[in-house]
């Protein structure tokens, strides 16, 4: 990227005169335009104090990390850190929180091109003209309801902290993490401000839980639109599909969660495939796994398997209702208190008995189940969900006690998702279900007294899927909005 002089081959040298007049008859009267509502300040002020609690006495410094290089001089969309927005609201590149010892937090944030440089009219990176205006100090400080002050200052701030009482959340700023090294004899001191953020964000407040549902919401449109363009008879591009789905996450988030995987026949049975570069065929299957990161930055995960003719083959309506009932018996076993495994076992054993009934497993189903077997994983392969909210796998640093060993408990977001793939080249089913990948699934949150499917919206019964794409073909596709 450039500098605020400009120093790129194809960046042009301007003359004074130009340069002159740009620096004349301006205002900085105009207003900013907030493209959507903040998030309320008062949540982040207590996951503030609820972190500087965990930590007594210490600095803590969280940065919202920086844009990336995609080629050469252009760069991905920034998305700020998950941690950062949680704690803050920030949606912008380059800011640090520093919450510090004495219980004071400052925002370090860079505002609104001053005047007196030529970076509003020059620098493509931050300039004004080049960007957009951001908020002033003042603005930042009122909308977010916190400190702020200019990202200049910050070197000296880092600068005054001893390593010692510093914790810092590190992979998201070089600068921060050059500025402040890690604790001598404590290694552990920065991933334990890693850990701690996972865990306080594993419970959902209302509003997040909203927002959650507002990405489901979304997702739900999404699928729909797929469904509307998606013909029975004639074979279409997964790329057209995974373009259309991304057309309402931008137009009603702010993009997709993940990359989407719009799976066609015997591409379904690649867990992670997102080169889409196949095409649908009537009387297969097409998988897609997709969610809308929603303007407020919390994304849904949804997949649903569609038979692309209409109509599920006595075979594959067969292999979909193994699934389905495996993940019945996963949203039933949520609740509070109920082991976060509960879920995965109540999936994997009726996914081991349908396995069973097809004739596949080398043992009975008890011997499968056992933890030195699982040899049902052959055709299953991953777990049965994971936590969801601001990442699409929440909560990751969370310690195995409190997620993967732990229970769960009222406000907590899963998803339940099982699968089973029949590879092509597995010479250990028959030839007719080779090539069949069928996944289903949801976003579930733990509720006072059980679970509630967030992503309801969305028909998962065979007979409901059927119904669900004849109805949507017969609406027809229409641009959002």
């Amino acid at each position: 990227m450039a500098d605020q002089h400009g120093s790129e081959s194809h960046d042009p040298d301007f003359p004074e005169k130009y340069l002159e007049f740009m620096r004349t008859g301006w205002n900085t009267s105009a207003p900013y335009v907030a493209t959507t509502e903040p998030s309320p300040a008062q949540l982040h002020q207590r996951r503030r104090d609820a972190l500087a609690e965990a930590f007594p006495g210490e600095t803590l410094v969280i940065p919202s990390g920086g844009e990336k290089t995609r080629a050469n001089d252009t760069a991905f969309r920034f998305r700020p850190g998950s941690d950062h927005v949680w704690l803050t609201g920030e949606h912008d590149a380059d800011a640090v929180l520093i919450i510090h010892a004495d219980g004071e937090h400052v925002l370090y944030v860079r505002p609104r091109s001053s005047r007196e440089t030529d970076e509003f009219f020059r620098d493509r990176v931050h300039g004004e003209l080049w960007v957009g205006r951001r908020r002033t100090l003042r603005e930042k400080s009122e909308v977010l309801g916190i400190r702020t002050a200019h990202v200049d200052e910050l070197p000296a701030a880092l600068d005054a902290h001893a390593p010692g009482r510093t914790r810092v959340l590190r992979g998201y700023s070089a600068a921060v993490d050059a500025a402040i090294r890690p604790r001598h004899g404590a290694p552990d001191a920065d991933r334990e401000l890693a850990r701690a953020l996972s865990e306080l964000r594993l419970t959902k407040d209302e509003w997040e839980i909203a927002q959650l549902q507002d990405a489901v919401d979304a997702t739900v449109r999404g699928f729909e639109d797929v469904a509307r363009i998606l013909p029975a008879d004639k074979a279409v591009a997964e790329r057209l599909l995974e373009g259309i789905f991304a057309l309402r996450a931008r137009h009603d988030g702010n993009d997709v969660g993940y990359h989407s995987i719009v799976g066609a026949g015997a591409n379904a049975t690649v867990l992670h495939w997102d080169d889409s570069t196949g095409t649908t065929r009537p009387g297969e299957l097409l998988l897609m796994d997709m969610g809308v990161e929603n303007v407020n930055l919390y994304t849904a995960d949804v997949t649903r398997t569609l038979p692309v003719s209409g109509t599920f083959t006595p075979l594959q309506r067969q292999v979909y209702e193994i699934v389905y009932r495996s993940q019945e018996a996963g949203i039933a076993a949520v609740r509070p208190g109920a082991m976060f495994d509960d879920v995965h076992q109540a999936c994997m054993r009726v996914l081991a008995e349908g396995l069973d009934d097809l004739g596949l497993l080398p043992v009975g189903v008890d011997e499968a189940m056992k933890p030195d077997s699982i040899v049902y994983r052959r055709w299953s392969l991953h777990g049965s969900g994971h936590m969801l909210g601001l990442d699409v796998h929440d909560c990751a640093n969370a310690r195995k006690e409190r997620y993967r060993d732990g229970s769960l408990a009222q406000g907590y977001v899963i998803t339940v998702e099982p699968g089973l793939y029949f590879q092509l080249e597995d010479e250990l089913v028959p030839e007719e279900l080779r090539g069949i990948g069928i996944r289903i699934e949801d976003d579930v949150l733990v509720t006072a007294d059980g679970a509630q499917n967030l992503s309801a919206g969305l028909p998962r019964s065979p007979d409901d899927v059927e119904q669900w794409l004849a109805l949507q073909r017969e609406a027809g596709f229409r641009l959002p909005g």
